[in-house]
C-alpha cells in the first residue's frame, strides 16, 4: 500500500505567518519572526533537537501560527513519536483546514498507526479539496480495499479505468480488489486485459497464477510459471518469481531443481540470491528433508562470490537451521580464520559452544575473541561462564569485572553480571558472597525472575532461609508457572521443606508434560526415596543416568535404595 507521505513543506511558505484573529505587537513579531527562521535554519542543518525548542518558544508568542505546527510535526515524523506528530499536525489542520500537506501528514500518520479509517477520512478530505489530484483517488480505492472497502474501491477504479482504459495503476488495483473481496472469476477477467497488453510482465502473470491458486487450481498456476519461463528462459525476475511461488506451493523438489540455477544466472543480483537463500533457510519445511542439497547451493554460491562476507554466513545459518550445530561452528572457524575481525562470526561461534555444553572450546575461543573484541560484553560473558566450568574462578571473577565495565548504566546487564557473579562465589563455595551478590542483584531488580529462581535454589541446596526460598520460588511460578525449569526449583524448594506430596506432584506434572532434563529425573527420585517409594526413585535415577552419564554418584544412590527395595 502506497501512501503519499510529504517529509517536505513542498511549496508551502517557510516564513512567518500570521493566522486571522491573532494581533501580534512589532517586538513580537520581530522576536517571533527570528524564533521561526533560527529554527527552520537548525532543522535544516540536522539540529532537530534546537529546532524543537526554538519552534516551541515562537509558539508561545504566536500560537496560531499553522506552519509553525507543521514544522514541528515534520520534525518529530523522523523519530517515530506518532503521538506528537499527530498532535502537532492536527493543530495545524485546525488553522489552516485546506492545506494539502497537512492533510497527507495525517493520513500518513493515522496510516502508520494502522488506524485505517482515520488515513481514509484524511484522504476523501484531499480528494474533495483537491479533484485533480488524481494519484490520490488511486491511493483511496487502495486504502478503502485494504480496510475490507471493497465496493468503494471498485467505484474508484472503475471511475479511472472507463477515464483511461486498461492500465497498471487503477486495473492493476481492481484485479487486486477483486482477489481480495473473493471475486475470483471477475479478477481473473481484469488480469487478461492486463496481460493482453503485456503478456510478459512478471506481476501480472504473478497476479493470475494467485488467482489460479485462489480458485483451487495450483496446477494452471505452474503453467502460467511454466510458459513464462519458456518464453524467457534467462530472464532473471522470471526465475526469482518462480522460486517464491515454488516455496508458496511446497513443491521443494521442483525449488531444487530451480535453485542452482538461480545461483548460477549472473543477471540476477547478488543481493536477490542471498535474500532467496535466506527465506529458504528460515523455511524448516524445507530444510529439514534437503538440508544436503541446500548446503550444496550455498556452496556453488560462495565459489562465485569467495570474497563476500555475507555469503560465507549463509552455510552456518542453513546448518543451525538443521540442527547441525557443531558443524556449522567448524565452519565458522573456518571463516574466523579467514576473517579474524568478523565480529559476526565470532559471536556466532561462542554461543553455538554455550548451547552445545562444548566448555573447553567456549574456553579456549572465549579467550581469543574477548582480547580480539575487547568491547564484546557477550564474549566477555560467554568467557567468564566457561572459565567458571571449568573451575578457573578467578579468571571468572575478572572477566565479569571488566563485563560490568562494558554494562555502563545498562540495568539489564549489570543484573546478568552480578547473577553470573553469584553463581561463581557458590561453585567457590562462598555461600556468603554468592548469597550476598544475589541481595544486591534483587535490590536493584526485585522481581527478575532468573535471579529470585536461582538465589531459592542455593538456598535450598544449602538448606538455608528455606521460608525466604519458597516465597522467591512462589513469586517466579505466579509468572511462569509453565517453565518447566522454574518448577523444579519450586519443587525442590518444597522437598527441602519437608512439603514431600507438594514437590511430587509438582515434579509429576513436569514430566507427564514432557520435561525430559536428566535433573528433573534426578530430583524425582530422591523426593520418591524420602516418601519411601525406592523402587520410583531407582527407576527415575536410572533415566537420569540414561540422560547424563557425570552422574556417576547416582549409582550408589540406586544400590542403597535397592537393598531397601529388595
Amino acid at each position: 500500500m502506497l501512501i503519499f507521505f510529504i517529509a517536505s513543506a513542498c511549496g508551502r511558505q517557510h516564513l512567518p505567518v500570521k493566522s486571522a484573529g491573532v494581533k501580534l505587537h512589532p517586538y513580537d513579531t520581530a522576536t517571533f519572526d527570528y524564533l521561526f527562521v533560527e529554527a527552520v535554519r537548525n532543522k535544516l542543518m540536522g539540529n532537530s533537537g534546537d529546532a524543537l525548542k526554538l519552534f516551541e518558544q515562537a509558539s508561545e508568542i504566536n500560537p496560531g501560527s499553522d506552519a509553525l505546527w507543521f514544522q514541528m510535526a515534520q520534525i518529530l515524523s523522523t523519530t517515530g513519536n506518532t503521538g506528537n506528530v499527530k498532535k502537532y499536525a492536527l493543530k495545524a489542520y485546525s488553522l489552516d483546514n485546506n492545506n494539502f500537506w497537512y492533510m497527507m501528514m495525517l493520513a500518513g500518520t493515522y496510516y502508520q498507526e494502522k488506524n485505517l479509517d482515520s488515513a481514509i477520512v484524511f484522504y476523501e478530505k484531499a480528494v474533495n479539496k483537491f479533484p485533480g489530484k488524481e494519484e490520490l483517488k488511486i491511493t483511496l480505492a487502495n486504502l478503502y480495499s485494504e480496510s475490507n472497502k471493497f465496493e468503494n474501491a471498485a467505484a474508484i477504479f472503475q471511475e479511472m479505468d472507463d477515464r483511461y482504459g486498461v492500465n497498471p495503476a487503477s486495473t492493476l488495483g481492481s484485479v487486486k480488489n477483486l482477489m481480495w473481496s473473493g471475486k475470483w472469476d471477475e479478477a481473473y477477467d481484469k488480469a487478461l486485459l492486463l496481460l493482453e497488453q503485456d503478456p510478459d510482465e512478471i506481476l501480472y502473470n504473478g497476479l493470475l497464477a494467485e488467482i489460479y491458486r485462489g480458485k483451487g487450481q495450483p496446477d494452471k498456476a505452474a503453467n502460467v510459471y511454466n510458459t513464462l519461463i519458456e518464453r524467457n528462459p534467462e530472464n532473471p525476475q522470471i526465475q526469482l518469481a518462480i522460486c517464491d511461488f515454488l516455496i508458496e506451493e511446497k513443491k521443494y523438489e521442483d525449488l531444487l531443481g530451480m535453485l542452482n540455477t538461480v545461483i548460477i544466472n549472473e543477471k540476477i543480483a547478488k543481493q536477490d540470491k542471498i535474500a532467496l537463500m535466506a527465506n529458504i533457510i528460515e523455511n524448516k519445511e524445507i530444510i529439514e528433508p534437503f538440508g544436503k542439497q541446500i548446503e550444496l547451493a550455498t556452496m556453488i554460491l560462495e565459489a562465485a562470490h569467495p570474497d563476500d562476507q555475507l555469503i560465507t554466513f549463509l552455510r552456518p545459518e542453513l546448518l543451525i537451521a538443521g540442527g547441525r550445530k557443531l558443524e556449522a561452528a567448524a565452519r565458522l572457524e573456518d571463516i574466523l580464520n579467514k576473517y579474524p575481525d568478523s565480529f559476526y562470526a565470532a559471536e556466532k561461534l561462542l554461543l553455538i559452544y554455550y548451547e552445545e555444553g562444548e566448555y573447553d572450546k567456549l574456553e579456549k575461543r572465549g579467550e581469543q575473541i574477548s582480547k580480539t573484541f575487547n568491547r564484546s560484553f557477550l564474549a566477555k560473558m560467554l568467557y567468564a561462564l566457561a572459565a567458571a566450568e571449568n573451575g578457573k574462578y578467578d579468571v571468572a571473577l575478572e572477566e565479569l569485572r571488566k563485563a560490568d565495565i562494558l554494562s555502563g548504566n545498562e540495568e539489564e546487564l549489570k543484573i546478568q553480571v552480578l547473577t553470573q557473579k553469584a553463581d561463581v562465589y557458590y561453585r567457590m563455595r562462598d555461600y556468603n558472597k554468592a548469597f550476598a551478590t544475589f541481595e544486591e542483584a534483587l535490590n536493584n531488580q526485585k522481581q527478575d525472575i532468573t535471579i529470585l529462581n536461582n538465589y531459592a535454589y542455593f538456598l535450598a541446596e544449602q538448606n538455608m532461609q528455606l521460608k525466604y526460598a519458597e516465597k522467591m520460588a512462589e513469586k517466579v511460578i505466579e509468572t511462569e508457572g509453565s517453565n518447566h525449569t522454574y518448577l523444579d526449583t519450586y519443587a525442590w524448594v518444597l522437598y527441602k521443606r519437608g512439603k514431600k506430596r507438594e514437590a511430587e506432584k509438582v515434579m509429576k506434572k513436569i514430566i507427564e508434560e514432557g520435561g525430559n532434563d536428566a535433573e528433573f529425573f534426578e530430583h524425582l527420585g530422591f523426593i520418591m526415596e524420602s516418601r519411601k517409594n525406592c523402587r520410583e526413585a531407582i527407576e527415575y535415577w536410572e533415566k537420569a543416568l540414561k540422560l547424563d552419564e557425570k552422574k556417576e554418584y547416582l549409582k550408589k544412590e540406586i544400590e542403597k535404595c535397592r537393598e531397601l527395595a529388595f
